[in-house]
């Protein structure tokens, strides 16, 4: 980077977290300031820091990459995400502002027991604090590829650096931060988006960019077939989707303390009802810059391998020298095919449409095993370093292509998204660690001061251990969908849990408790054998805890219950 965008960089960083600590600097002094902003954040407010949770920098550098290898098909998994909020804004969020809650887990142990309320808290914290641990690789990943750092020490320095952010500030930083985070970042993807259009060349204009892309299959936002095994469909988003919105908006504590922050029902429900309205666009937009970027890739010969870093380990050998060769032919080949289809596009030939998409497609499969054969270069040259690059695509573009000044809007952005999701997240693992566990089991009466100074701590001791996890993510590919795996493997069993609550009044504590441990049992064997997508498993564990809570309930004799009730 350039000494211009170090200044914007390090200005847009600094405004932004200073400005948010100004603010939220009256709410430190005491445990519920310190947790839920005062309970007194107006619904935009709410909105944004809701958006801003979910929108790390996994979205702004997996999304694209995802969009230039597999389409925009992704989109799918937020069509459940309205119906969601609908459902939350009826049912959860009165009933977690009248109980005067800190986390959404204390609801629990009113309504069945403390064992189910730990056991829930439980589930949550373990997906919750390895997803940070994905999160907190992202922006280590730019660092490290723009740097040229070591990616271990980054994902070090990286968490350390919010670690110590979040111990100093609390929830209502945490939302000034988020608020101008998301304007910021809202901004950033519409400069990227329209800059990707301008480098194209002069002839070829949005219209024309979007049409070459849908005749390359980048366009596949709807695909209307059900299939259990097709992890994008709008079957699975809106049903799986639906499921996995349901459980992360209502039962994941990173996001229901943001709308419990909110000063009233009525601006808590608007919060949530304005978030489900606005993330599908936000969504679609990210990915179609990169499904733009791939387009741009077609008129601009793409690297064999996105991951410099990387490639410099293999870049001077005769058999990758070898390979660029061919790269560089079967380019120009593919380049000449492309621009033939621009054409035929413009006429509305569709049997030349037809026959230039096959030459370019053939072009593709080529460029494909060539990029296949680096991997496999680089695997036997260098063992240890990630050969997946889905992560790596949209941030060499921004580097390489973007003009000075914008590289570092766009690298802001980035690290300005990570650090909003990474507060949120550390912010709700320290809420339920402290609320459930430590005041609730070990320490029940000491002073707001007490818990608010082992909160930090406590805030320390996830950061350490989010890091460490952090170091196990290099080789798992697209970081996106690792986070919403990870999600699915709990999300639905924590969601029905909430939901036997909810709407079976009659089941009690015990049932409930060891359908959650069935019912989690199958959902982590259903992934190991890749039995379905892993949206569908948000949908089986529900329904299995709802199932299973349902026939212990029946089969268990009245006497034992009574007899439990009294223990």
């Amino acid at each position: 980077m350039k000494n211009i965008d170090w200044l914007v960089l390090v200005a847009t960083l600094g405004g932004i977290v200073g400005f948010g600590m100004w603010k939220g600097r009256a709410s430190r002094q005491n445990i519920e300031g310190f947790l839920l902003a005062d309970r007194q954040l107006p619904w935009y407010h709410v909105t944004l820091s809701v958006m801003a949770t979910q929108a790390s920098a996994i979205t702004f550098l997996s999304a694209p990459g995802q969009a230039y290898t597999d389409g925009m098909r992704f989109v799918q998994f937020y069509f459940g995400l309205p119906l969601a909020m609908i459902v939350l804004s009826v049912t959860f969020i009165p009933m977690f502002k009248k109980l005067n809650v800190y986390t959404a887990y204390e609801f629990l142990e009113g309504r069945f027991d403390l064992k189910t309320r730990v056991l829930t808290s439980f589930l949550f914290l373990i997906p919750r604090a390895l997803s940070t641990g994905v999160t907190i690789a992202a922006p280590s990943i730019i660092l490290s590829t723009i740097l040229g750092w070591d990616l271990y020490w980054t994902n070090i320095m990286t968490g350390l650096v919010v670690t110590l952010y979040c111990m100093y500030g609390g929830s209502k930083t945490i939302s000034y931060t988020q608020m101008q985070q998301m304007f910021v970042v809202l901004i950033g993807m519409f400069l990227a988006g329209y800059m990707v259009v301008h480098l194209l060349p002069a002839e070829i204009g949005f219209v024309d960019t979007l049409k070459v892309a849908g005749k390359m299959g980048k366009l596949n936002a709807i695909d209307w077939k059900f299939d259990l095994n097709n992890r994008y469909n709008v079957w699975s988003g809106l049903i799986g989707g639906f499921f996995l919105q349901l459980s992360y908006f209502g039962t994941d504590q990173s996001q229901v303390g943001r709308y419990l922050s909110g000063e009233s029902v009525g601006e808590s429900r608007i919060g949530l009802l304005m978030n489900g309205m606005l993330k599908i666009p936000m969504q679609f937009l990210i990915l179609l810059v990169g499904a733009l970027v791939f387009v741009f890739y077609q008129f601009n010969q793409p690297p064999l391998f996105f991951n410099q870093t990387g490639l410099d380990k293999i870049a001077n050998t005769q058999e990758y020298r070898q390979i660029e060769a061919k790269h560089t032919q079967v380019f120009q080949e593919k380049k000449i095919a492309v621009a033939q289809m621009f054409d035929a596009l413009k006429s509305g030939n569709e049997q030349q449409i037809e026959q230039t998409k096959v030459k370019v497609t053939e072009a593709d499969k080529a460029s494909g095993v060539l990029r296949t054969e680096v991997k496999d270069l680089l695997k036997k040259t260098s063992p240890e370093t990630d050969t997946n690059d889905t992560n790596y695509i949209f941030l060499s573009f921004v580097t390489k292509y973007l003009p000075v000044g914008m590289v570092g809007l766009l690298i802001a952005v980035i690290l300005l998204a990570s650090m909003g999701s990474m507060a949120s997240a550390f912010g709700s693992l320290t809420s339920c660690t402290i609320i459930d566990i430590y005041k609730r089991l070990l320490h029940p009466e000491d002073t707001d001061q007490h818990f608010l100074n082992v909160s930090r701590w406590v805030t320390l001791g996830w950061g350490i251990f989010c890091i460490i996890v952090a170091q196990f993510t290099v080789n798992i590919g697209s970081l996106i969908e690792a986070v919403n795996i990870l999600g699915s493997w709990f999300y639905g069993t924590i969601l029905g849990v909430f939901l036997v609550a909810f709407y079976f009044r009659s089941i009690q504590g015990n049932a409930v408790f060891w359908a959650a441990i069935l019912a989690e049992i199958i959902v982590i064997y259903t992934w190991w054998i890749d039995l379905t997508a892993f949206l569908w498993l948000n949908l089986i564990g529900c329904v299995l805890v709802i199932v299973f809570a349902y026939l212990i309930h029946i089969l268990t004799p009245k006497r034992v219950v009574e007899k439990i009730d009294e223990l």
